[in-house]
């Protein structure tokens, strides 16, 4: 039986669900490649959702490749549409992220990043959240091993579920 959605998380509810699509990555230190995605947005009937996202390869050929990125997380609604995200990544790397939501659109960039002694260097990040039509359009910048911040990451995704 699915819990009741909190009313502190109707401005978010046009996330929940599960997404899947495909998404560009680049950056200066790394060649551009192609990815999928999965990203899930779910509840417990509690003023929070629960996040999890996992990536991998799509190679040039169109075949699925090795697995990329993973992160799991909280979005936390505020006051006044203001909204905070809390990621955690397997290799090291803790971000709490702040903004705002509106017109099912979410923008947000980092208010604490924390790392681990063997994590890359990642200082600063920004993402964008929206619907474009009926699918989640999602974009990262990303301040990281001594560059400014700056775009990393895109991808459109469709509801699954």
């Amino acid at each position: 039986m699915e819990p009741e959605l909190h009313p502190d998380l109707e401005p978010l509810k046009f996330l929940l669900g599960t997404w899947e699509g495909a998404g560009v990555g680049g950056y200066p230190t790394i060649e551009d490649f192609n990815f999928g995605q999965e990203m899930s947005f779910t509840h417990i009937g509690k003023p929070f959702l629960i996040y999890a996202s996992r990536t991998w390869m799509i190679e040039k050929d169109g075949t699925l490749g090795r697995p990329l990125a993973t992160e799991t997380g909280y979005w936390r609604p505020r006051p006044d549409h203001q909204v905070e995200m809390t990621l955690a990544h397997p290799t090291g790397i803790v971000e709490i992220y702040v903004g705002n939501v509106a017109f099912n659109r979410v923008e947000l960039q980092t208010d604490v990043v924390a790392r681990t002694e063997s994590a890359k260097e990642v200082t600063a990040g920004t993402r964008l959240y929206g619907l474009i039509g009926e699918d989640l359009g999602w974009a990262y910048d990303m301040a990281a091993m001594g560059q400014k911040l700056q775009s990393h990451l895109s991808a459109q995704l469709k509801r699954v579920a």
